[in-house]
């Protein structure tokens, strides 16, 4: 019996709105699964969620990518800063705090959440307060226990006022106990842009009664005393090249606050005590939330954030010895590693349910599916439904841009996961109607994909193992294998004009008019991303196709072989026998209805449209050729489902309204970032540039981070060679090498972590 059924409807919503909800210790501010942080990249299914929350207590909300950018601002201490940081908001940006949600927490604190336009960095310590106390010993203050630490001659602790929980964060959210929201909810959350992130953090920022004291400067472990740093605080060379560098300084006195270049709002950096620290998390050549001295500033600066310039100017001041290691980095020099930079490709994770769900004839053959199959696959259940009415509805209806039912589908599942039964179903349903020509399972050649649609102009082919025709296309030198591909690009722009077929000796020529060619494949995850190559995610197959990835197999069940229900074969059949345009079965030529949008739905069609051409322009200014051909075809894929929708909810008298809109482009937005993510992961241009994406895969897999000696068995190949290659990670930002504190066989062992996601 569920004993917290408002917890179990609060997180089925949020996962639903798009957040990441584990079930959560109340007592431990944590969540009640041991192996939660696998949950950072991906979010959990319904399926999971239903069987967490029957019995739990409280629930959490994992913040950064997995939950589209989600943060959360915390304000500690019984929230005593929040009144002070809304006053500073609303001087910055009046109406922005109306926007964001709060709650309170069971501490009397407060939360103020939001999701950003792009990726958040991790948890920001914001407003701090430093409390001196007699000695090192252990320390309660007010409830919380705090470990000291050296201050000069003394002992000091860090009081925590105001914090951020971001990417790989968590936080505890209503309606758990003791939580309540007193604005905004957490399934609506609202989208800001970085330059309104900035004033939020920045307000809070403002608060600070605490800035740390720089950590000492190391050269190669040898270090030469006597070069004060505030000797070039008191030239005033710090504040001369920061002014040169673009700096603003927004208020002077005994705490100067600085702003970086390109900030409009709020501090980025503070001077006080001769010491610079550095608050904005891409104020340039500096680190996030970093204290520097003046000479170590200086250093940066002068040499404009090269730090291996920074290294020899040390040296040559008298820092350090000039004989170190010309490689030596900068966590030999300033005790610090560079700031991890985001993945340019986020993962949205597997797709929501709620996507996979469309009222009327898709929903009622996908449950149908369901219901029988020894395996029951949601995904694949919803890809077979979708494209038996992509069918049907083949040559008979559009909209008013002309947009038709043709779609290519494809479901990636493992061995066993039930790939057979959808497609079973739809030859069921099609025999049933007289349709069973119209149902193939394979084509051989492109001359043989014309000529089967010149027999049915409108086919539905269901392929499995589709992997094997990419991989003969890639592999082959025949030119057959590689016109399948051209016929399906062609076939798919052509589904409303006339097509003309090739030119035969002795023959007339022959035209298909208005071919509706629909595709349902099906493959094994691995073997479908690892047959793709560069030059076929950039010709437009990738592009025109939505895959969808099943996910782990079901608990199995009896089949049972029962007809559809009466209305599915009704619908079905009126399908088979709607025949709009002029001429008879044999020789119907097709006008095709036309579906209209409501004004709502064109006016949302129009915001999607613009949102899909500033992704494209956006990978047209670094290039991405992947990234163009995709976002490039959104707008139309968002249209051919909009058309779908509507004529399964209604095929009497269809309309594509917001819903329809909303859903459809819910779903293509997803599916287009999982699938540029996907491709990214696994598509490289050369056999090494394979093994590096092979060894992120490997990291993501392990959780973020590995041994050295169990990933160097994973990879399969040298040392030398696997040596090299991590290296390339390491200098490119995306894998961090470092020593695992536990020992074995009385020597540390190397540890590789993923880094940016």
């Amino acid at each position: 019996m569920n004993t917290h059924p408002h917890i179990l409807e609060a997180a089925l919503s949020y996962s639903r709105a798009g957040l990441c909800v584990l079930p959560a210790r109340l007592t431990d501010k944590r969540p009640a699964l041991s192996s939660w942080k696998a949950f950072q990249k991906c979010r959990p299914n319904e399926m999971q969620i239903q069987e967490w929350f029957k019995s739990a207590e409280a629930l959490c909300i994992l913040c950064g990518a997995v939950s589209g950018n989600a943060e959360v601002i915390d304000f500690d201490l019984k929230g005593e800063q929040f009144n002070a940081w809304c006053d500073n908001v609303r001087a910055a940006a009046p109406v922005l705090l109306d926007r964001v949600v709060v709650e309170t927490t069971q501490n009397i604190g407060r939360h103020v959440a939001y999701r950003c336009t792009e990726p958040v960095c991790g948890n920001i310590r914001l407003a701090e307060r430093s409390v001196t106390v007699p000695d090192g010993s252990e320390t309660v203050y007010n409830g919380k226990k705090y470990k000291p630490r050296k201050n000069g001659n003394g002992w000091e602790i860090s009081i925590t006022l105001i914090e951020t929980r971001g990417q790989g964060g968590l936080f505890l959210c209503a309606p758990s106990p003791g939580y309540s929201l007193t604005q905004g909810s957490f399934d609506q959350l609202p989208v800001i842009t970085p330059e309104e992130r900035d004033i939020l953090l920045s307000a809070a920022y403002a608060l600070n009664e605490r800035v740390p004291q720089p950590e000492p400067i190391t050269v190669a472990s040898a270090v030469t005393e006597g070069r004060p740093g505030d000797d070039f605080n008191q030239r005033g060379d710090v504040r001369a090249l920061l002014v040169k560098h673009g700096w603003k300084l927004l208020r002077s006195g005994e705490n100067e606050h600085w702003a970086r270049p390109g900030k409009e709002h709020g501090t980025s950096a503070t001077f006080k005590n001769g010491v610079l620290y550095v608050f904005s998390s891409n104020a340039a050549p500096f680190e996030q939330n970093k204290a520097y001295s003046p000479f170590n500033a200086y250093a940066l600066l002068e040499h404009g954030g090269d730090f291996s310039a920074a290294a020899s100017t040390l040296r040559t001041q008298g820092f350090g010895s000039e004989a170190c290691d010309p490689s030596i980095n900068i966590e030999a020099i300033a005790g610090k590693c560079v700031r991890q930079q985001p993945p340019q490709v986020i993962d949205p994770g597997p797709i929501p349910t709620d996507l996979l769900r469309v009222p009327g004839f898709i929903s009622e053959v996908m449950d149908h599916c369901l219901l029988t199959a020894p395996y029951p696959n949601p995904v694949l259940a919803f890809c077979g439904a979708l494209s038996l009415q992509a069918m049907l509805a083949g040559r008979k209806v559009r909209d008013a841009g002309g947009n038709r039912t043709n779609v290519y589908l494809l479901g990636l599942a493992h061995s066993a996961t039930g790939k057979d039964w959808p497609r079973r179903l739809n030859m069921r349903i099609a025999h049933r109607v007289g349709l069973a020509s119209a149902v193939a399972e394979r084509f051989a050649s492109g001359e043989g994909l014309q000529d089967a649609l010149y027999t049915e102009p409108c086919m539905l082919f269901q392929t499995d193992e589709i992997d094997g025709l990419f991989r003969l296309v890639n592999g082959a030198q025949d030119s057959r294998f590689e016109n399948i591909i051209t016929q399906l690009l062609m076939m798919y722009s052509s589904a409303s004009t006339i097509f003309p077929m090739r030119k035969l000796a002795k023959q007339e020529n022959r035209f298909i008019d208005q071919p509706c060619l629909v595709l349902f494949g099906t493959a094994i995850p691995n073997h479908y991303y690892d047959a793709l190559s560069s030059r076929m995610l950039t010709n437009g197959l990738f592009a025109r196709m939505l895959v969808f990835e099943s996910g782990p197999r079901s608990k199995g069940k009896d089949a049972i072989d029962v007809d559809p229900a009466p209305q599915v074969m009704e619908i079905a059949k009126w399908w088979a026998n709607f025949l709009p345009g002029n001429g008879n079965m044999r020789d119907w030529h097709p006008t095709p209805a036309v579906v209209d949008q409501t004004d709502d739905a064109r006016s949302f069609l129009s915001e999607a449209r613009e949102e899909a051409e500033h992704e494209y322009a956006s990978a047209e200014q670094v290039s991405d050729a992947l990234s163009m051909t995709v976002w490039g075809r959104v707008d139309e894929q968002t249209r051919k489902l909009a058309l779908l929708y509507a004529i399964s909810a209604n095929h009497l008298s269809p309309s594509i309204d917001l819903s329809a809109v909303k859903w459809a482009h819910a779903l293509v937005m997803h599916q287009t970032k999982r699938m540029l993510f996907m491709a990214s992961s696994y598509v490289a241009d050369n056999p090494f540039e394979a093994e590096c994406l092979k060894f992120i895969r490997m990291l993501r897999r392990a959780n973020g981070s590995l041994l050295h000696s169990a990933a160097l068995k994973n990879m399969h190949m040298p040392a030398e060679l696997f040596s090299k290659l991590v290296q390339t990670l390491e200098q490119r930002g995306e894998v961090g090498v470092g020593i695992e504190s536990a020992e074995k066989q009385g020597r540390p062992m190397r540890q590789y972590t993923l880094l940016g996601g």
